[in-house]
Order: structure tokens, then C-alpha cells, then sequence
């Protein structure tokens, strides 16, 4: 049976890329985070990483365990809260607001959580775009939302709480030449094909750092769907640059998606809480809140 310490390891490892970073993160040695992932991957029957000069990556095994393994660290860390919390006294409900990639790749997991420590507490959810969640904050339709604060239009009128800055970075199919460059430009980028995400006004933030760099990229095609962005990347047909947050190594039809870092002015994306300043939050908001920030670990 895996222990709890392997399975911090491997997720620090998982989450750092490099067996020095995670080791420095957590304060150990570099030898006793690869002895505890050989010992899980023996335990496991499974490869979970593979190994290169820059560092390491996980397979499709390893991709599927690092989410069982978030699960039973989470799990492990609410029994802690619960027990020093008095839980069952926290009831009401809260009108939560999120958008497109909030729903999709930042909340559930969490919100699974928040629902086990505080059983009685009622959350109504309602996906939407970030400019309509804007004026259901104003008109008082929903108590808080949970959206990319980094594309906050009326700061004036709404506050709002950075949980998580998620860098952008390229995204490569295996084999591509510029995976081997030590340095990528976004010149090196406008002569590919790219594909360019319009959810969540992906476009939108695309078409500024583009425009920043003073280069444009070669779009040949447009998509609401991650996936789709995914498939195409992972098949070779176009490139892209997302953030770490949607991203994963593996496309539905089994083919690996890269990362690598642009020497460009490229903002994180950032995922926070926002709520009307006027309009003072209610216990469950505020311990809602609180939950979210110790909870959420940054990107």
C-alpha cells in the first residue's frame, strides 16, 4: 500500500517537472524523492515519469494516478480541518457564479472538498461569460464568482481575490524541432500554424500579448474547445500557447502534448474570487473564501 509520503513526493515531483525542484520545495533530498517514486512505482506496477536531460514528465499511468493521488492527499487534509472545525454550524446558502474554464479545469475538485467539511452548506452554481457574471454581482443575483480576474473589466465596483496565477506557455507536439531549442521567441512562432482558443476570451488575452511582442500569429483555425486545441497540437497540425492550468499531456486520442517556456512579455492567467464591494459577504462567502486560499496550491 502506498504511503502518504510517496505520495506527497510524487505529487511535488509531478507538479515541479525536476526532481531538484521538488526536492528543494519540500526540503529534502533530491535521493529521497526518487527512491519513494521507485518504491511507488514498483508498489503500483506502473511507470509514472519519464526521464530526459530537462528534466521529467508523467506517462498516461502517471496522469491518471497524479489525480487519484491529489484525491487522497485532499481527502487527508479535510479529515484534518473537519476535526479542528466546528462544521456542522456552518449553514446558508451561497449564489456562486463561474465561468467556462473555472467550471472546467479549477472548481469541482475543490468545491468536492468544501462540500465534505461543511455538509450543510448550500452552493447554487451558475456558469456563465465574465462580462455577464460582472453585472450579476452588480445587480445582486449571485453572492460571489470564481472567474479570471486577470480580465476584470469594473475594478472600481468589484473586488476580487487572486487564488491562482497560472502560467502561459507553448504548447508542442513530441518530435517538434523548436522543443530542442534552448531559447524560443515568438518570432521563432509566426511562421507555424497556430490554433487560437475563443473561450473564456482566450482570444482576447492572445491578441494582446501577440500584439505586445509586435508580431502576429499564423491562425489557422478558431475553437471553444480545449480539446479540440489539444488534438490538434498533439497531431502536429498547429501549435499554441495556454496556460498551465488547461493544460494535460495526453489529447482524448492518446497523442502527447509538450510544453516549453517563450522568451516573450506573456501574463499569467489568473484565477481568483470576486465580489461586489458594496455589499458586505456573508459568513458562508467568507469562509468559502477562506477555504479557497488554503486550499489552492499556486501554478
Amino acid at each position: 500500500m502506498p504511503s502518504l509520503r510517496q505520495i506527497r513526493y510524487f505529487i511535488a515531483a509531478a507538479e515541479a517537472q525536476k526532481i531538484t525542484s521538488a526536492a528543494a520545495a519540500l526540503s529534502i533530498s533530491q535521493s529521497a524523492i526518487t527512491i519513494a517514486i521507485k518504491e511507488l512505482e514498483v508498489e503500483l506496477g506502473v511507470r509514472l515519469f519519464t526521464r530526459s536531460a530537462s528534466g521529467i514528465s508523467l506517462t498516461f499511468e502517471g496522469v491518471r494516478f497524479l489525480t487519484h493521488a491529489r484525491n487522497i492527499e485532499a481527502t487527508v487534509a479535510d479529515s484534518v480541518r473537519a476535526m479542528r472545525s466546528e462544521t456542522q454550524a456552518i449553514q446558508g446558502s451561497l449564489r456562486l457564479g463561474m465561468t467556462y474554464t473555472v467550471a472546467g479545469y479549477f472548481l469541482f475538485p475543490l468545491l468536492a472538498r468544501f462540500r465534505r467539511t461543511f455538509p450543510d452548506a448550500i452552493i447554487d452554481l451558475l456558469e456563465d461569460e465574465r462580462t455577464a457574471l460582472e453585472r450579476k454581482l452588480k445587480a445582486g443575483e449571485i453572492d460571489v464568482a470564481l472567474l479570471l480576474v486577470s480580465n476584470l473589466e469594473d475594478r472600481e465596483r468589484i473586488a476580487h481575490r487572486t487564488l491562482l496565477r497560472s502560467k502561459r506557455r507553448l504548447w508542442l507536439p513530441s518530435g517538434h524541432v523548436l522543443l530542442k531549442e534552448t531559447k524560443v521567441t515568438m518570432v521563432d512562432l509566426i511562421r507555424e500554424p497556430y490554433v487560437l482558443l475563443n473561450a473564456d476570451e482566450a482570444d482576447r488575452s492572445a491578441e494582446g500579448y501577440w500584439k505586445k511582442n509586435k508580431v502576429e500569429p499564423n491562425v489557422v483555425f478558431r475553437t471553444s474547445s480545449i480539446e479540440a486545441v489539444r488534438s490538434m497540437v498533439a497531431t502536429g497540425a498547429a501549435i499554441t500557447i495556454l496556460s498551465d492550468m488547461v493544460y494535460r499531456p495526453w489529447s482524448l486520442d492518446g497523442g502527447r502534448v509538450e510544453t516549453k517556456d517563450v522568451s516573450a512579455s506573456i501574463p499569467t492567467m489568473d484565477v481568483g474570487l470576486a465580489w461586489l464591494r458594496k455589499r458586505a459577504l456573508s459568513r458562508l462567502a467568507h469562509i468559502f473564501d477562506e477555504f479557497l486560499r488554503s486550499a489552492v496550491v499556486p501554478a
